[in-house]
């Protein structure tokens, strides 16, 4: 936005000091003259000759002649002093402002690396500086991980596209080959594109937060994954032990489902090759209610398990299995649960396997 130059704040401060300091001066004057002058005689007074001299008696006339022009030249020097003490004192105090504006001139230009890191002890300036700085960390952060997410998002669909050309060119070469074959695998391909566009989707909606709450139960949204997925799991061999309580809060009923049924399926696919268990388990706490999904498996280290949420992050089993997914499960339960101020942690089971638990804040009593 466009502004006409205007008087710098540098400027108005110094004047603004000099001016308190110009009245301050004139009001000590004025004291003075009240108190003091008002008792001296505006007269010449009259003594008794054999009276022995102790002193002057000046009248107020003389006085004030003597007095007046010594006045004016002491605010004289008051203004000087005010203009150029102001002058410093106001550079002085706006010198945090100006790191802060060459700094955002700075992140204008796309820099955001710098940083003000403005020393000295907590006052005003210092929070707003650190203020700054925190909000200039989780841009350059958000920034990376979108160009990251980006070039990621880039090589996924690339890959679909590259497989489908391949196969069409396989087709058009060799008239002779089954149709049908060809058709299948581009079903395949195709399918798997359409996945992650729907995930990459979800992910932006959820991120922006641009759903209505409501009322929502964990413990039906559980059920309801159960019961969904549940031929994958006969179908692998995987059986469910669920327990928990009525756990309400408030957010989207669609983005939540979606949370559950991805960490169901997650507990699902990344499990023993047989006999495998998946734990389903609501809770109600004071303020928060708590999802939890655990499931046996490999066994992880803490360091593995950290990972999992990155954005296209997969093992090897995910890549090779029928429901290989396209990366973002976890991903998207990690948007989620931030969308709706909630918190996800990932533990590693001593025996192997997985535990997430997603904790989000309880409903208020009443809310619909």
């Amino acid at each position: 936005m466009d502004r006409r130059p205007g008087v710098s704040v540098r400027l108005k401060l110094t004047l603004s000091y000099a001016g308190f300091l110009m009245i301050a001066g004139v009001l000590l004057l004025g004291a003075v003259w009240v108190f003091l002058l008002r008792y001296v005689p505006d007269r010449a007074m009259l003594k008794n000759p054999d009276d022995r001299p102790d002193g002057v008696f000046p009248i107020r006339s003389v006085l004030l002649d003597v007095f007046a022009p010594r006045a004016a030249a002491v605010l004289v020097f008051l203004l000087f002093f005010g203009l150029l003490g102001g002058w410093i004192l106001a550079g002085r105090m706006l010198a945090p402002l100006t790191r802060i504006a060459d700094a955002t001139r700075t992140a204008t230009k796309g820099s955001l690396s710098h940083r003000i890191r403005l020393p000295g002890r907590k006052d005003e300036f210092r929070e707003l500086a650190d203020a700054f700085d925190a909000m200039l960390a989780r841009l350059e952060a958000h920034v990376a991980e979108q160009q990251r997410f980006a070039a990621n998002a880039s090589h996924e669909l690339r890959t679909p596209l590259a497989v489908s050309k391949a196969l069409l060119d396989v087709a058009r070469a060799d008239p002779d080959q089954d149709p049908g074959e060809v058709i299948d695998r581009l079903h395949a391909v195709n399918t798997r594109a359409i996945d992650l566009t729907e995930a990459l989707l979800l992910l932006s909606h959820a991120d922006q937060r641009s759903f209505t709450r409501e009322r929502v139960d964990l413990s039906l949204l559980a059920e309801e994954a159960i019961e969904t997925l549940l031929p994958l799991a006969e179908k692998r061999g995987v059986t469910f032990e669920t327990s928990g309580d009525i756990t309400p809060t408030l957010g989207s009923h669609a983005l939540l489902l979606q949370l559950t049924t991805n960490l169901v399926h997650n507990a699902i696919v990344h499990n023993l090759p047989e006999q495998g268990t998946v734990w389903v388990d609501t809770g109600a706490r004071p303020d928060t209610v708590v999802l939890t999904v655990e499931n046996t498996g490999e066994k992880l280290t803490p360091q593995q398990a950290s990972t999992l949420t990155e954005r296209f992050q997969r093992g090897t089993e995910r890549v090779h299995t029928d429901h290989a997914g396209v990366g973002l499960g976890l991903a998207i339960v990690k948007t989620i649960t931030h969308a709706h101020d909630g918190t996800l942690t990932l533990t590693p089971r001593p025996d192997g396997g997985i535990r997430i638990t997603v904790e989000l804040p309880a409903a208020p009593s009443g809310a619909g």
